[in-house]
């Protein structure tokens, strides 16, 4: 796919219509220098006019957030009022056509309608068609790469290269994502990009989820002590139990006062043990009930008799499409409800555990009261009070570490299971044939990457990858960008070629992707590597879209016919002042 146009317009009508060309397309500032009287300093500049909005709004065409048009990326709490409320009170609608042959009018077209309100008034469309937020990004992930199925990479993190103006994407050829993506995530992103087909990626994320759950159980249950600890402990409330009871066997007490004690200690004694099940088997249903709640949330609920008769009228006018709507919607949600049964599937036995441990616990509060009640009568009872007491004590300390101990049994339990699983998942990600097809892959691909770099910088750049094992004894393929020549290189220069190599090696495999590379700052780079990139894409039939300050573009780039917008002070991009 190629960008054709972006269009900009408000209540009054079009604000702005930006076209676009194959090869290089530059967003330049026209402001002009301007001097004091004194000659001390310049007093405007080409900053703030807009240049990094338009690559923004094209990301938020294709999914990006709102507010990264006007909040402030360093402080996420400041806004830029005026272009806020601009575009909310001027119903501002953004407009992108991507289409798959710019020079063909036929050419399959994908129409991305999106506006800054809410509700009601919120729009959302792909080629007429309104959707929600998830089946948005969904809807999109079918058109632009429609053999993907899997939850992971998601379409957001397939395109992430493709987009640079944030810091990360800037400063980083792979790590494109936010800084709390996991190694794992990178890997199955990457493994998908490179065209090293492996469809257990998502069930290694799943996976890799439900160890995560359990983890945090066991880190709750041993959030005082740990295991071990808990089995020593209980060692020693035993041998006290022991003791006390030995002291109890010495007093010198009737039958039915014995009787009538050993009655009450054991009440005492499933009283709280009972009390420290319910309690655990309520905190386990809880854990269980907020992540049925969390998948819930992300299930898509929409009038599919209605979509139907609207998806018809569309595949009368197009061609190509081989899923129906409800069979991607189905999947999606099938998806979250078989999580749902398999998170879930322990929640009515729970449930009849705790209203059984609940029933049991008030026969044994009655029970309690009543020995206690004939306890109390006895002439010996303050002489054994103390004894009461102490065993007593001894007693609900056994019962929550027995509980405790149970619980982290079953735990470790399900962990060991996971990681069998897991193990299974990985014995086969980093057999020998499938590293095989990894190197191979990644060979082809630095091809392209050595070529382009050794054009630019006369330095070859390649992507290498490492099997690591993290943290928590996971392994993980691992790729990384470095320099043949082992020099520093240059990091700008080394994204630049990446995404260009990329875009030929994925035309080359078969591998769908965007064909177009927005990229912001290019004024770091040196004037001779820009006139380069120029020279590869408008050859390789990929769209090169920079901002750039006019003053820092190089003579041979200065041409009217390399301008995809022009702004300045006077003419912004969203030309509020005017």
């Amino acid at each position: 796919m190629f960008l054709k146009a972006l269009t900009i317009s408000g209540k009054k009508g079009l604000i702005r219509e930006i076209p676009f060309n194959m090869g290089i397309n530059l967003i330049i500032d026209e402001t002009e220098e301007q001097i004091t009287s004194n000659n001390a300093g310049k007093t405007t500049t080409g900053n703030n006019v807009g240049k990094t909005t338009v690559l923004k709004l094209i990301d938020f065409c294709l999914g990006a957030k709102p507010n990264i048009i006007y909040v402030d990326p360093e402080s996420k709490r400041d806004e830029y009022k005026l272009v806020k409320d601009f575009l909310i009170n001027q119903e501002v609608l953004i407009e992108l056509v991507l289409t798959e042959n710019l020079n063909d009018e036929n050419a399959k077209k994908i129409v991305i309608e999106r506006n800054f309100l809410s509700r009601s008034k919120i729009i959302r469309k792909i080629n007429g068609n309104d959707f929600t937020e998830d089946e948005f990004e969904m809807k999109l992930l079918n058109l632009i790469f429609p053999d993907h199925y899997s939850e992971k990479p998601t379409f957001r993190q397939i395109i992430s290269h493709n987009i640079r103006y944030k810091d990360e994407n800037i400063n980083n050829t792979l790590k494109t994502l936010d800084k709390y993506t996991t190694d794992a995530e990178y890997e199955t992103l990457y493994l998908y990009l490179f065209g090293c087909e492996f469809n257990k990626g998502n069930s290694k994320q799943e996976i890799l989820a439900k160890l995560k759950l359990e983890d945090t159980y066991k880190k709750r249950l041993e959030k005082q002590q740990t295991k071990t600890t808990y089995e020593v402990a209980l060692s020693i409330i035993l041998n006290e139990i022991e003791e006390l009871n030995k002291k109890k066997n010495n007093l010198n007490l009737n039958e039915n006062f014995q009787d009538d004690l050993d009655k009450l200690n054991n009440v005492k004694y499933q009283i709280n043990k009972t009390s420290s099940e319910l309690s655990k088997l309520t905190i386990r249903r809880d854990l269980i009930i907020e992540a049925e709640q969390e998948l819930n949330s992300k299930k898509s609920e929409i009038d599919l008799q209605q979509l139907k008769l609207i998806y018809q009228q569309a595949t009368n006018q197009m061609i190509g499409i081989q899923k129906t709507f409800d069979n991607l919607v189905q999947y999606h949600n099938q998806m979250i409800i078989e999580k749902v049964k398999y998170i879930t599937k322990e929640l009515p036995s729970l449930e009849s555990d705790i209203k059984t441990k609940k029933n049991y616990l008030d026969k044994l509060l009655t029970e309690e009261s009543s020995v206690s009640t004939i306890i109390a009568k006895h002439d010996t009872f303050e002489e054994l009070e103390k004894l009461i007491i102490e065993l007593n004590e001894r007693y609900r300390k056994k019962g929550e570490y027995e509980i405790v101990i149970q619980q982290l049994e079953e735990v470790e339990g399900n962990i060991k299971e996971y990681n069998k699983e897991l193990s299974k998942i990985d014995n086969e990600l980093f057999s020998d044939d499938f590293e095989q097809t990894v190197k191979n892959q990644i060979n082809k691909l630095n091809k392209y990457f050595a070529t382009i770099s050794n054009e630019l910088y006369g330095e070859q750049y390649a992507i290498t990858y490492d099997i690591i094992t993290n943290r928590k004894n996971q392994r993980l393929y691992k790729f990384i960008a470095f320099n043949t020549n082992l020099s520093s290189g240059k990091k700008q220069g080394e994204i630049s070629c990446f995404d260009i190599a990329y875009t030929l090696f994925a035309d080359e495999e078969n591998i769908p992707c965007l064909h177009f590379l927005l990229n912001d700052k290019k004024e770091l780079m040196h004037d001779n590597q820009l006139v380069k990139i120029k020279e590869v894409v408008n050859r390789s039939n990929i769209q090169f879209v920079a901002s750039i300050l006019k003053d820092k573009l190089p003579e041979e780039l200065n041409k009217e016919e390399y301008f995809a917008v022009k702004l300045s002070q006077k003419e912004k991009l969203f030309k509020i002042e005017n």
